[in-house]
């Protein structure tokens, strides 16, 4: 049976049809907003995944270059290749705020893939992709606890907009994507320039209220069409296992939760379970895995009630408190920039790499080719948690945090007018316990300033928890693994002293009331501020120069007709402009000339040879001229690289010349001046009226 039902936001009309596509999947709909429309289907196997302890989902989100009338630029021609990264990120945005909605082990393997069929241009279909998502669930037989309503939101001149087009966004000073259930908020990724705590929290609620026809469509029509749920019981647990575990494991947890340090406290725990274990292995036979869950759930029992009763965190801190934190600029002798961020037991060593436009990252999409001067990349090898794998591709995790550092770091980059360097920064993350994203971003703001990048301002960032019980509720400053772990909320801010540049939060619980967001926010500003105080003790602003191992750059600019002649036929006079220098050189047509180089006598080698080039001739100037032609009325000679003039017979000397060879042989060299310039442009040279001065009146 076919289905469709629509809404009006912003202006807009929002549809969504099931019924008619992918009829064999589990759900499938097709989102249409304009005319982009997206296709999300789901499902879910009959067989289960045993001895997991996570909802099996993967997510795909996938732009089909034919949705935007392109052709792969690739070697095979197919979208079908590893997934960009704007379809990873985009993977992750749809995954985050549904996998906490499916029921405690469902362990049925779970696949949903959203495919942009069409795009227009002009709406964004991140947002349909995540509500889709949502719908195809709703419809069919999974057990789900949604729906989930999606949203993109932007500002401009203080006004905000739902469902912002893409030319929208780009003159929005806020940009979020908000999903959401009926009641609360679940899911925040975006970005701000410089937004205060009180405009990200109306942007955040705005969200939400903008959505809630997007439910109630999903009820509608699940109401409507929608299959009968699958038959699920989540495992009954054993309640006499669960006893005996808390009773032989709840002081060796206690004494787990008093060790401050991670290694040392993973060593306990993981003695507490083998203890456990083997103490119960004759009374719960085969059932070593039900005991360690019973240890986990014990664990993050008490660790939830030692925050909210007793107000101790696992290392000692204070709620509102952020771990010691060390920094330290200048690490390695021959990068450009380099950072190493302590924080606790979180450490970045962070670097910065300066190179020409020719080092930009080419990015081809449904949106366009375009080209990106900031690049933030984030490594996390196993070494930094004290695991030995095999190392390979950046996950989708690792691309996700370096998204998030380099939206946290963009918007305090010059434009690429004022500083014309493509930039590149890595993190190496060498320890992990807790948010090494925000140790990226401190790290990433540091290197900058190092390799003497002209930001605006220094960048932190900081990771915040949440614990709640009933109306009990304590907020956590800097998190570290475990809280994350144990914690009802992951909610990263970063900012400068004058705003927001980046958040991203995921809810694990029901939701988050808005007074609660707000003072999540308020107390991550304080521990931003901190955190910048302890970095400025470093480096508080951007060294005088860039680093002298980074090739230096140079922009001058001619005027656009005379871009020809500095390239010559066939590119032969840049060519030798550049091997002669060594220099890098690329012109736009508007006359504009980037020169590269990491030696100042070369480019400075190569500013004269333009210059020269493009240089013109002024009446009444002395040039030092070379005779190219001799002919029976005069001689021409070259003033400058390609530019010409006569000498007349008659303006070679004071008295009367008879031949022009008697006076000069082609390759002479000899001093003129310009008497004039004529309307087609040529000119005339005089030998008579340079006599009497020297090459120094040049």
């Amino acid at each position: 049976m076919i289905k469709n039902t629509e809404t009006n936001i912003n202006g807009k009309i929002l549809q969504i049809e099931t019924g008619r596509l992918a009829c064999e999947s589990s759900g499938a709909v097709v989102v249409t907003m304009g005319e982009t429309v997206v296709l999300v289907t789901v499902v879910s196997t009959d067989e289960t995944r045993e001895g997991i302890d996570f909802v099996p989902l993967t997510v795909d989100f996938q732009e089909m270059s034919y949705a935007a009338g392109k052709i792969p630029g690739n070697f095979f021609r197919r979208d079908m290749g590893r997934p960009s990264e704007k379809e990873t990120l985009t993977s992750r945005m749809i995954d985050r705020p549904l996998r906490p909605l499916f029921p405690k082990n469902y362990n049925f393997e779970t696949q949903i893939i959203a495919n942009v069929l069409s795009f227009d241009n002009e709406n964004d279909p991140d947002p349909l992709g995540i509500l889709g998502a949502s719908a195809a669930i709703s419809v069919s037989d999974i057990p789900f606890d949604g729906p989930v309503g999606s949203v993109r939101v932007g500002r401009i001149d203080g006004k905000f907009i739902a469902f912002p087009t893409l030319e929208e966004q780009e003159k929005s000073d806020i940009n979020l994507v908000v999903a959401g259930t009926k009641t609360a908020v679940v899911m925040v990724e975006g970005e701000g320039k410089f937004a205060s705590e009180d405009d990200m929290l109306e942007a955040i609620f705005f969200a939400h209220e903008s959505f809630q026809p997007v439910i109630d469509m999903q009820i509608e029509m699940r109401e409507a069409v929608g299959k009968e749920k699958r038959h699920f019981l989540p495992g009954k647990e054993d309640d006499q296992l669960i006893t005996k575990v808390a009773g032989i494991g709840e002081p060796l947890i206690r004494e787990v939760l008093s060790c401050p340090d991670k290694m040392d406290r993973q060593k306990k725990r993981s003695e507490a379970i083998d203890h456990i274990v083997e103490s119960l292995k004759e009374e719960f036979q085969d059932k070593g895995r039900e005991i360690k869950e019973a240890m986990y759930d014990l664990e993050k029992k008490l660790a939830r009630h030692m925050i909210l009763k007793e107000g101790k965190r696992i290392d000692g801190r204070s709620l509102d408190e952020v771990r010691p934190i060390e920094c330290l600029v200048g690490a390695l002798p021959r990068v450009h920039g380099s950072a190493l961020f302590t924080r606790g037991e979180t450490q970045a060593l962070v670097l910065t790499t300066l190179g020409t436009d020719r080092d930009e990252q080419k990015i081809e999409s449904i949106y366009g080719d375009s080209y990106r001067t900031f690049t933030f990349h984030y490594n996390f090898p196993p070494f930094s948690v004290g695991e030995a794998k095999r190392l390979g591709a950046p996950g989708r995790r690792e691309i996700g945090h370096g998204i998030l550092a380099r939206r946290a770091l963009l918007p305090v980059l010059l434009e690429k007018e004022d500083f014309p360097y493509a930039v590149r920064v890595v993190s190496e993350i060498l320890e992990s316990n807790g948010s090494s994203s925000m140790a990226s971003v401190c790290g990433g703001s540091l290197s900058l300033m190092d390799a003497g990048v002209p930001i605006k301002d220094p960048v932190a960032g900081v990771a915040m928890g949440l614990i709640s019980d009933g109306d009990d509720v304590a907020i956590l400053t800097d998190i570290m693994g475990d809280e994350d772990h144990f914690g009802d909320m992951d909610f990263k801010v970063t900012g400068t002293r004058n705003g927001i540049t980046a958040l991203q939060m995921d809810i694990k619980i029901d939701g988050l009331k808005k007074e609660i967001m707000g003072k999540a926010l308020y107390q991550a500003r304080e521990a931003r501020m901190h955190i910048l105080d302890e970095m400025d003790k470093a480096l508080s602003r951007s060294r005088p120069e860039i680093s002298k191992y980074a090739p230096r750059i140079t922009i001058i600019n001619v005027k656009p007709e005379k871009v020809r002649d500095i390239i010559g036929p066939g590119g032969k006079m840049i060519r030798h402009i550049t091997v002669t220098t060594g220099t890098q050189i690329n012109i736009d047509d508007d006359g504009k000339v980037l020169i590269a180089s990491a030696e100042r006598e070369d480019m400075d080698k190569a500013i004269e040879m333009i210059e020269d080039i493009v240089r013109e001739a002024e009446i009444g100037k002395f040039y030092l001229a070379r005779v190219v032609k001799i002919l029976d009325f005069g001689a021409f000679a070259e003033i400058l690289p390609g530019t010409e003039g006569l000498i007349h017979i008659s303006q070679l000397a004071h008295e009367r010349v008879d031949k022009v060879t008697d006076i000069l042989k082609e390759r002479d060299e000899v001093l003129v001046k310009v008497l004039d310039i004529d309307s087609d442009g040529k000119i005339r040279l005089s030998r008579k009226a340079a006599l009497g001065h020297s090459v120094d009146d040049i």
